[in-house]
C-alpha cells in the first residue's frame, strides 16, 4: 500500500480562493466547532474515545505511515499542522496564524501563531517548522505530501517565518499543510520520536500497544481546553467498537459506520451524528488501456447505476448521490452540471457504438477494508447485468489490492475520505502526473484547466476555472462516484460540541466537553 495513501484518506482538502491571503487567528473561535444551542461549555472530565486500529500497524512516528485511524488521533491531538480542515473557508490557521503569497503565487509566507510553544515550554521556532518539514519532505512519500516543494526551498525566515518556494504558480499551496505538516524540535532524535513534546492542545501522559491517555496542555496557544483528558481506546472492528459504546465502557465510537448508526438509533441515550461528504467509494475504470479506455463505454457504465438505490442499499441510506465528481464537499461544487441519471437505452446504444465486447466478463476488484465496499461492488455488479454487462466480483485481500491492482488495474473499487476540495483530488489523482493517478488519466486539456486553477487568485477566472475542470472530469474521467457515505460518530447523551467536519476534521477534539 502507498505509504502516504491512508494519510489522504483521513485528510480534508484545500482552501478556497477567498482564503488566499487569510490572515485569521487560530484558536477556540472558531464558529465550525461552536457550541450548540447557546450551551456555555464545562471545565473537566475525561473523554473516552474508541478508534479504529490494528496492533500490526500500530506507529508513533508524526511523519510516518499512520494506517490506523487511533494513531492518527493521538498524534494529532498531541502535535499541531500549520492549518487545518474549516468549513468555509476550509482551511483554517493553527500553528500558522496566516500565510500570503507572492504575486507569482510560488513563494509563500507562513507566520507561526503567537505563543505557540512545546509541551516542555519551548517557544516553537520557524528552524523547528522547517527541520521538521524538510523531514516530512524526505521520507519515502516525501514529494506527493509536499509535490512542487524541494527541500532545499523550504527556509526560515526570521524566527517566527517559514517560507515555502514551489516550482510552479500555486494558489492551493496551503492545502498541502494540512495534513501531516506535525512540527517536532528541531534535531529530534528518531529514537525520541514516542515521547517528542509536541504543541497540541493535548501532552501525552501514556501510550501502551495503541491506548493512550492525553491530559490538558493548560498553556495551549490556541485558546482554552476544556476536558481534563482524553483516553484512546484502540478496537479492531466497528463493531466492537459500538458494542463497547452501548456497554458503556467509551463515550465516543469514532467512525463507526450504519450498520453501528441502525443498531444505536432507537438508543435515547445515545447520540447518532452525521458528517456529510465523509467517504467516497468511486469505482474507477482505466483509462490509458483496457476495455475502459473508450468514453462512451465509461459513459455507459455509469448510465448503468442506479444511484439511489445503491445509496438506500449499500449506506442503508446514510449518504447522498454524487454526480461523478470527486470533492464533494467543496462549497465551490458545480451545482448547475445535470444530475446523472439511470438510462439503459443510451447506455445499451454507447455501447454498440463502442463495440463494447459484451459477450467477456470483466472483474471488478474490492476488498472489505471498509465496510459498504464490497456490497457496492456487489449492487453495481447486479444493475450492469441489466444491460448485459456481465460483472465477477473479485475479494482481493488488502495488501494484496493495494501492492497490484491500486493504480494498475482495469476495474476496480477504491476509497477515499478528502472530500471538501475538487482541486485535491485533481492534484493528486487525476492531473498526468499525479503520483497516485488511479485511472491512469492523461488528458490535456484537463492538465490545462487544472493550471488555470491553481495558477490564478483572481476570484472571477478561478471560479470560470473551476467549473471548467469539473465539466471535463464529469465528461471523460475514470471515476464512477455513485454516492457519498456520511460519517457517523456513536456518543454518549453527555458528550457535547463534537467536530461536524468530515475527514481530518473529526480528530479535532479540542472544543468538546463533557454535559
Amino acid at each position: 500500500m502507498d505509504i502516504n495513501r491512508r494519510q489522504l484518506l483521513l485528510a480534508g482538502g484545500a482552501i478556497g480562493a477567498t482564503a488566499l491571503l487569510a490572515a485569521c487567528s487560530s484558536g477556540a473561535e472558531d464558529t465550525d466547532t461552536a457550541p450548540a444551542g447557546g450551551s456555555k461549555p464545562k471545565s473537566g472530565g475525561t473523554l473516552r474515545v474508541g478508534a479504529l486500529g490494528r496492533a500490526s500497524a500500530i506507529t508513533r512516528d508524526p511523519h510516518g505511515t499512520q494506517a490506523n485511524e487511533s494513531d492518527y488521533l493521538i498524534l494529532a491531538l498531541v502535535h499541531d499542522t500549520l492549518t487545518i480542515p474549516g468549513a468555509n473557508p476550509n482551511t483554517k490557521p493553527r500553528l500558522a496564524a496566516s500565510w500570503e503569497p507572492s504575486a507569482d503565487l510560488k513563494t509563500w509566507k507562513f507566520k507561526i501563531a503567537k505563543g505557540a510553544a512545546f509541551h516542555d515550554g519551548s517557544p516553537v521556532t520557524a528552524d523547528d517548522v522547517v527541520w521538521s518539514l524538510k523531514r516530512l519532505r524526505n521520507t519515502p512519500s516525501g514529494a506527493a505530501r509536499l509535490p512542487g516543494i524541494k527541500p532545499e526551498n523550504i527556509r526560515a525566515e526570521g524566527t517566527d517565518t517559514v517560507v515555502l518556494v514551489s516550482d510552479y504558480a500555486n494558489a492551493e499551496l496551503p492545502l498541502l499543510t494540512r495534513l501531516t505538516t506535525f512540527v517536532l524540535k528541531k534535531g529530534t532524535a528518531e529514537k525520541a520520536l514516542e515521547k517528542a513534546p509536541g504543541t497540541g492542545p493535548f501532552k501525552l501522559d501514556w501510550f501502551r500497544g495503541g491506548n493512550a491517555r492525553l491530559v490538558k496542555n493548560d498553556k495551549w496557544y490556541g485558546g482554552a481546553v476544556h476536558l481534563d483528558a482524553i483516553e484512546v481506546t484502540m478496537f479492531e472492528t466497528p463493531q466492537a467498537m459500538a458494542n463497547a459504546l452501548l456497554a458503556g465502557q467509551i463515550d465516543v465510537a469514532s467512525n463507526a459506520g450504519a450498520v453501528a448508526a441502525r443498531t444505536a438509533a432507537s438508543r435515547k441515550d445515545i447520540q447518532v451524528l452525521r458528517r456529510p461528504n465523509d467517504m467516497a467509494m468511486p469505482i474507477v475504470m482505466r483509462t490509458a488501456s483496457g476495455p475502459f479506455a473508450d468514453v462512451r463505454v465509461r459513459e455507459a457504465m455509469r448510465l448503468v447505476v442506479d444511484r439511489d438505490a445503491m445509496v438506500k442499499q449499500v449506506l442503508s441510506g446514510y449518504g447522498t448521490v454524487a454526480n461523478d465528481i470527486m470533492g464533494t464537499g467543496d462549497p465551490h461544487l458545480a451545482k448547475d452540471i445535470p444530475q446523472r441519471k439511470k438510462d439503459l437505452a443510451t447506455a445499451k446504444s454507447l455501447l454498440a457504438e463502442a463495440k463494447f465486447d459484451l459477450s467477456k466478463t470483466y472483474d471488478l476488484v474490492t476488498t472489505e477494508d471498509i465496510p459498504g465496499l464490497a456490497e457496492s461492488a456487489t449492487l453495481f455488479a447486479n444493475q450492469a447485468r441489466e444491460a448485459g454487462i456481465k460483472i465477477k466480483v473479485v475479494k482481493q485481500e488488502s495488501g494484496a489490492f493495494w501492492d497490484k491492482t491500486w493504480k494498475n488495474g482495469d476495474f476496480y473499487t477504491t476509497y477515499w475520505g478528502t472530500n471538501d476540495s475538487v482541486v485535491f483530488f485533481a492534484s493528486k489523482t487525476m492531473v498526468s502526473e499525479a503520483g497516485q493517478n488511479e485511472a491512469g488519466w492523461a488528458d490535456k486539456e484537463f492538465d490545462a484547466s487544472y493550471l488555470k486553477v491553481i495558477g490564478t487568485a483572481d476570484e472571477t477566472a478561478r471560479a470560470a476555472a473551476l467549473k471548467e475542470l469539473q465539466q471535463i472530469e464529469f465528461a471523460k474521467s475514470g471515476y464512477l462516484l455513485w454516492g457519498m457515505a456520511d460519517g457517523i460518530d456513536l456518543a454518549a447523551s453527555k458528550v457535547q460540541n463534537l467536530p461536524k467536519l468530515a475527514g481530518y476534521g473529526r480528530v479535532q477534539l479540542e472544543n468538546v466537553w463533557l454535559r
